[in-house]
């Protein structure tokens, strides 16, 4: 028990080493002001989806999808739960309505692509990341439909939220689906191979300084202060992926699902409630606490999860 938890805390310290770069690039103005803007750029439109795109297309065959499925329906099953409890619950944090979709996302999403996708190679091993990347599949629609919807403030023009499933993340599923398929990948020159297994390298750590400068931009202590914002640090970290777990033994999930839920829904909160409110002039202060605290408590807290569910399952 007490190997797992040590291999699982290393990913973790790493992480929480880059966004004290992060952190600190910003605080000593090493980097300019527009930083955190061309990082989200550069991971969204080319690092994730380099990574995607090399993990399908080595992984994703008809027999492969065959096997896995399940995991796309178990993952549909919780999203939905979550999104639920998030309605539920949102309204014990605030009675500003805006402030409450923010709430509703949190308790919903965790950083699942940026964090998710760097980790699950480091503890799990490479295999693992395609059976990943199919099981958070029903999130990443849920996020580019009903998130990104909620995070637009009352009065805002909203497009159709069909409209934005034409995203980086699933355009990559859909190429790497593609060349793993036909075995177009047998033909892709060793360059092209080389430079998609390089830049994905670059995701993971690349994500967490841009996470770590961009709450760079905040004052610390009063980033702390917000008592609401541990309570649903604690749901986000800990009960509801506790919860969706044991939902899915009920189910009857195997051990592999299991551990790719709480990957997806113990990790913490991303940058789109800090991201979303600042592009419309909101108040970004309680996405940025959010951030700041999950992040940092994650590091305990994961692997300790992750641990748990070993022993006990």
């Amino acid at each position: 028990m007490l190997s797992v938890f040590k291999a699982t805390i290393s990913p973790m310290f790493v992480m929480f080493l880059c966004i004290a770069i992060g952190y600190m690039l910003n605080k000593k103005q090493i980097l300019p002001d527009n930083t955190a803007a061309v990082l989200s750029k550069l991971e969204t439109f080319v690092l994730v989806p380099c990574l995607i795109i090399n993990t399908f297309m080595k992984n994703c065959t008809v027999a492969s999808l065959k096997d896995n499925y399940k995991l796309v329906l178990y993952a549909l099953v919780i999203i939905l739960l979550a999104m639920a409890i998030a309605y539920l619950l949102s309204g014990f944090f605030t009675k500003n309505s805006y402030r409450k979709n923010i709430y509703r996302y949190a308790l919903t999403f965790g950083n699942f692509v940026f964090l998710g996708n760097a980790i699950v190679p480091q503890i799990l091993g490479e295999e693992m990341l395609y059976q990943y990347l199919l099981f958070t599949l029903p999130l990443n629609i849920a996020v580019y439909t009903w998130g990104v919807m909620i995070l637009i403030p009352a009065g805002e023009e909203k497009k159709n939220p069909l409209t934005n499933l034409l995203n980086p993340v699933v355009i990559s599923m859909g190429i790497g689906m593609f060349f793993g398929l036909t075995g177009m990948q047998n033909f892709i020159p060793d360059f092209v191979a080389t430079s998609l297994n390089n830049l994905s390298a670059c995701m993971g750590p690349l994500a967490m300084i841009l996470t770590g400068f961009v709450i760079g931009n905040y004052d610390i202590k009063k980033l702390l202060t917000n008592v609401k914002v541990y309570e649903a640090t604690a749901l986000r970290l800990f009960i509801l992926p506790a919860l969706f777990v044991v939902i899915l033994t009920l189910l009857g999930a195997d051990k592999t699902t299991l551990i790719l839920c709480l990957f997806a829904f113990a990790t913490p909160l991303g940058l789109n409630t800090v991201v979303f409110p600042a592009a419309y002039g909101s108040d970004t202060s309680t996405g940025a606490s959010m951030a700041m605290i999950s992040h940092t408590l994650s590091v305990i807290t994961l692997p300790v999860m992750y641990t748990l569910l070993m022993f006990l399952f």
